[in-house]
């Protein structure tokens, strides 16, 4: 076994109760390989830049993925554990909910599905893509010798095409069902720390952001559509009221007549952190409301409509199932979310994402995972 330094075989011996003590020590040269790999992160590779392309028992290194018993799924509460010991010792965490497309092809990759590729699409130009979907929750958090927000992913789950579903007789679940899966996962194994959660549009969805406030309620930050219908509070029920409770109160102007009008009043915000930029300006107005839609249950939100002054981005609304949030500490939130962005770019330039070469159903479940869990480590 090569000789690592000590800083780095104290991280890796967190993952060693995972592995049998026959299997560890190929584990950690493919780990030392994969990252030392310049191109593509085969196991051929990483064995080739450690000097063991002649090894004649190469094939234990493919059976460490393909059969082996450990599980990725207990590797990401070890990672996220060391994280949070390293950078979040305490107070709320927050996360980054993110999927992304690994472009694969053949027909032994059996979970793969047709779907939309969001690197090469635009608004008016819509590229499919062949490959696997992985949802990735991600830490947000400060890294003191950077300087800057970095989201790094600790749990990534495939979410297989309907087709792979139907094929094998699985109920096929969403993407909101699997991460609504996953945040309660980490819940439970942090009980006691606040979660807030940051993503996209894909999850703006009453029925998904009301049962996330069941129970023990996590908190969510993402888009809301500018033509989202709000209503006020449902009114008190009056002594001696006939039929059943009301669910809301009187329809409230949507956010796309309140940009327009110009009784609308903005407040300009200073932010220290932008999409690129360290310091920007914009003006926001907020307000809770109930985000209601039929057969869905009432939804509580406090909205953030966000503007330029500059006007070199369109105005657009945030929403946050935290009532106490404030409208600042809101869009500090959100801003973040573009790191996740950075992540995927950054794992496929240098840790070779989409350049692995398992058709295993096993393997697949492990690789990727592994890989954007080094960019963590």
């Amino acid at each position: 076994m090569t000789l690592l330094p000590k800083w780095f075989a104290g991280v890796l011996n967190g993952f060693a109760p995972l592995f049998s003590a026959r299997i560890w020590p190929q584990a950690q040269l493919l780990v030392v390989g994969a990252l030392l790999s310049p191109r593509k992160r085969t196991v051929t590779a990483a064995l080739r830049v450690l000097g063991l392309a002649d090894d004649s028992r190469f094939g234990k290194y493919h059976r460490l993925l393909n059969r082996a018993h450990w599980s990725s799924f207990q590797g990401s509460r070890v990672l996220l554990s060391l994280l949070l010991t390293a950078f979040v010792p305490s107070g709320p965490l927050i996360l980054g909910l993110d999927d992304t497309i690994e472009r694969r092809t053949g027909a032994k990759i059996s979970a793969k599905g047709i779907y939309r590729d969001p690197v090469r699409s635009s608004h008016g130009h819509f590229v499919k893509a062949s490959g696997l979907r992985w949802l990735s929750l991600m830490l947000l958090t400060p890294i003191p010798w950077a300087s800057r927000i970095w989201a790094c992913p600790f749990l990534t789950a495939l979410v297989p095409s309907q087709r792979y579903n139907e094929e094998r007789g699985h109920q096929h679940k969403s993407l909101t069902d699997w991460a609504r899966q996953m945040l309660r996962v980490v819940q439970r194994w942090w009980p006691g720390r606040p979660l807030i959660v940051v993503a996209d549009s894909a999850y703006a969805s009453i029925a998904w952001l009301h049962d996330l406030q069941q129970g023990h309620p996590i908190t969510v930050i993402t888009r809301l559509r500018l033509d989202a219908a709000l209503y006020d509070p449902a009114p008190e029920r009056q002594v001696g009221q006939l039929g059943r409770p009301r669910l809301k109160g009187d329809r409230l102007p949507t956010l796309a007549s309140l940009m327009h009008d110009p009784k609308t009043c903005w407040e300009r915000v200073h932010l220290n952190r932008w999409y690129g930029e360290t310091h920007r300006e914009v003006e926001i107005v907020s307000q809770t409301a109930v985000w209601y839609h039929n057969g869905l249950p009432p939804l509580p939100v406090r909205w953030v409509l966000v503007r330029d002054p500059s006007c070199r981005f369109s105005t657009q609304a945030l929403l946050c199932t935290d009532l106490l949030q404030t409208p600042m500490q809101i869009l500090e939130f959100f801003v973040q979310r573009w790191q996740l962005e950075v992540t995927v770019e950054e794992v496929r330039a240098h840790l070779g994402v989409e350049t692995q070469r398992q058709w295993t159903d096993l393997a697949i479940a492990r690789t990727t995972p592994a890989t954007l869990g080094l960019f963590s480590s």
